[in-house]
């Protein structure tokens, strides 16, 4: 899955063609909820063992179900079986004979706003439909393994009792792994609740089809407006700030039939971050109470400031402990059960008898386990590559980079690629602190890393050629050995890799 050009979503699954293999291609289709509009580009289906007539209309069936809006057939058998795809209501189609054709006559500025799923047998060559629909990009590129991810849930997942809810983080452009994409999976595979920083951002899920109930953890006054018309269930963290709502509800919101409007409150327990003091409990009670009509506590949450961490643990009970006293006093004051929530991604491996009634699922969920305890368990979901430029000669008297830090003692060549500081390559990384995988080989970075490009020393590697891909994280090194590197944490290495950066998303 990958842009494409006119604001579309590209599918490209042109590697196998059989009835099985188009069964889970439409299916991840139907997931994607960003576009209404969803057209499928099939290819004959070779070698099925059944005569056209009754495959085709094994086909006609597995579509009526997915809500297409526009078929394209491709193929000699598919387009002499055209009558059987007039059961197919609803739907706009056109058939060509090879692609070539289709590739000829086929107007491409048509797609636009839609879904497109390409599922056709090598011998249709696909990939040159591909290549047209396909955004020109930055050839440093995101690979996001949604099998891994799903895999990873499912390790949090065993850790839960079954009632237990989960609440997945998709902030921060989902941990720097995408919006929508990384949402609609996580929808498809019925996580409870969804959570995002900014309004703005839970709008932009909302434009995409995304329905699961939000949290937005850091609403804005000026926010509240877009909150309350796009349902969306904005974080109370403050007297002041849950003032400010039931004033704007009141003011144009009075007669709503949204209300009682949902909201979160956060207490503050000993981060020192946002949250409901102690010694607000009072008035905030009585806001509560005089307020039910207007707003309704859908949870109560506090955020642990070391939960993955032993040496902390004391300080943790103390946090649950001052946490527990204030959901009795608020719980008083309401007559509705109330979701609770404390722990996060390392909580929830170190602290499994304080889950409660949900849990919030981070940094774990994209494959880094912040309590170095099941590691092993999770699968890398990112993969940052990117390309060699050109490759250089250089002399012990040459210099390589700004202010002439890159120097090879005894010469030697270099590799130019494109990924820079403004991709999210940290500067820390220059003059052989970072490392990055080539032809299997880890190659120290040389001289300072620029903004759109780095050096790397191949001295060793006299066969690597201009075009060579080059690991920059994922497998091997793994992004724990580069925010090592970079003396940082996984989260920052994540969350910096620029949106210029092409994300692509694999499943299997």
């Amino acid at each position: 899955l990958r842009e494409a050009n006119n604001n579309c979503s590209l599918i490209n699954d042109s590697y196998s063609s059989d009835i099985s293999s188009l069964s889970i291609a439409l299916d991840f289709l139907a997931q994607q909820q960003q576009h209404a509009a969803k057209t499928v580009i099939i290819s004959d289906i070779l070698q099925s063992g059944k005569n056209d007539f009754d495959l085709y209309t094994d086909v006609v069936t597995m579509l009526s179900t997915k809500k297409i809006t526009k078929l394209i057939g491709i193929g000699k058998s598919i387009f002499k079986q055209q009558k059987v795809f007039q059961n197919l209501k609803g739907c706009e189609m056109h058939f060509y004979t090879d692609t070539e054709t289709f590739l000829g006559e086929h107007e491409f500025n048509t797609f636009r706003n839609e879904a497109i799923l390409l599922k056709g047998a090598r011998l249709y060559e696909f990939e040159k439909i591909s290549r047209l629909f396909e955004k020109k990009a930055h050839e440093t590129i995101l690979e996001v393994n949604l099998n891994a991810l799903v895999h990873n849930l499912k390790v949090y997942q065993s850790l839960l009792a079954p009632t237990t809810k989960i609440m997945a983080m998709v902030k921060a452009f989902s941990y720097g792994t995408g919006s929508f994409e990384i949402a609609n999976l996580l929808q498809f595979h019925k996580v409870d609740y969804l959570a995002v920083a900014y309004a703005d951002e839970g709008v932009e899920l909302r434009n995409a089809g995304i329905s699961l109930p939000i949290m937005v953890m850091c609403p804005e006054d000026k926010s509240f407006d877009s909150i309350i018309k796009n349902n969306l269930e904005p974080e109370i963290y403050s007297l002041e700030i849950l003032k400010n709502l039931l004033e704007q509800i009141t003011s144009y919101y009075s007669k709503s039939a949204l209300l009682p409007f949902p909201i979160h409150l956060e207490i503050e327990t000993g981060m020192n971050r946002l949250g409901f003091s102690a010694t607000d409990l009072t008035e905030l009670c009585a806001l509560l109470a005089e307020n039910q009509h207007l707003i309704k506590v859908q949870s109560i949450f506090t955020h642990l400031a070391a939960s993955e961490d032993p040496q902390f643990d004391d300080f943790t009970n103390q946090q649950i402990a001052a946490y527990q006293h204030a959901v009795k006093q608020i719980e008083l004051t309401v007559n509705y059960p109330i979701l609770k929530h404390i722990l996060n991604s390392g909580g929830i491996v170190r602290h499994r008898a304080h889950q409660l009634d949900m849990v919030r699922l981070g940094v774990g969920l994209y494959g880094a386990d912040s309590s170095n305890t099941i590691q092993p368990q999770l699968k890398v979901v990112s993969t940052l590559k990117t390309t060699i430029l050109q490759i250089k000669e250089i002399l012990p008297s040459d210099s390589i980079g700004y202010n002439r830090k890159g120097k090879l003692k005894d010469g030697g060549r270099i590799a130019t690629i494109g990924l820079g500081y403004a991709d999210g390559l940290h500067r820390n990384l220059g003059n052989g602190n970072g490392k990055m995988l080539v032809a299997g080989q880890l190659v120290p970075t040389v001289g300072s890393i620029c903004m759109d490009m780095c050096m790397l020393d191949i001295s060793d590697l006299p066969t690597i050629k201009t075009g060579d891909e080059v690991i920059v994280f994922g497998e091997n090194p793994t992004i724990h050995q580069f925010a090592k590197w970079e003396n940082t944490i996984v989260y920052e290495i994540l969350t910096n890799i620029s949106k210029r950066v092409k994300r692509i998303y694999f499943e299997e």
